[in-house]
């Protein structure tokens, strides 16, 4: 994955630059930038490492391409960039295997995939790995079984604990209760078994 060097004498001038070398908002690259100490007859100047997303994305999809024949997996994938998220898809003919127990074996993959991006961006990158439909039918379901238990708090008055989930499945949890009235979600707990108590609050 190969960053390009800008440079100018402000930040402003050096991004401006590559903005305009890659027609490009600023939304739809990553960049790091440095400050250049000038000699002694010379001001600082700065210097940015950038790359359009569109490059990552496809740097990543080729990635998993080369990973996947290396287990004999034949697989397509679909892409899409969303609030500087990159959310890639697999359909293959060997989903349960990539999906694995509980999902853990398409969680070890999205890990590997954040960390070659990260160690080749030298930036924290939020990549969303999915294989077919199977986290947007867990989400689903959460968002469902949440609700559900809202519900039954509204009746009871009696607080509910959920099982464990990691911080991604907690944030999902609570945006779907967000707009229940009388309801509150709080998280308690430490990682790994940090898990979320659904509240009924008076008005």
């Amino acid at each position: 994955m190969n960053l390009e060097v800008f440079t100018g004498k402000t930040e402003e001038e050096a991004l401006n630059t590559a903005l305009e070398c890659f027609n490009a908002k600023e939304s739809e690259i990553i960049y790091q930038i440095e400050e250049k100490k000038g000699g002694l007859f010379k001001g600082k100047s700065y210097e940015i490492k950038a790359i359009k997303l569109t490059s990552v994305v496809e740097y990543l999809k080729n990635y998993l391409d080369e990973l996947l024949k290396n287990m004999t997996i034949k697989a397509s994938f679909e892409t899409s960039i969303r609030e500087n998220q990159i959310y890639i898809k697999i359909y293959s003919d060997k989903n349960n295997i990539l999906i694995g127990k509980e999902g853990k074996n398409l969680a070890a993959l999205q890990t590997i995939l954040r960390g070659v991006a990260n160690k080749e961006l030298n930036t924290h990158l939020n990549i969303i790995l999915d294989i077919s439909d199977y986290k947007e039918k867990q989400e689903r379901n959460l968002e469902r079984l949440a609700k559900n238990i809202a519900r039954e708090v509204l009746k009871t008055h009696n607080p509910v604990t959920m099982d464990n989930m990691n911080s991604y499945e907690r944030r999902l949890v609570h945006n779907a209760l967000s707009k229940f009235k009388n309801i509150s979600t709080l998280s308690e707990g430490e990682e790994p078994n940090r898990h979320i108590v659904v509240s009924y609050k008076e008005d």
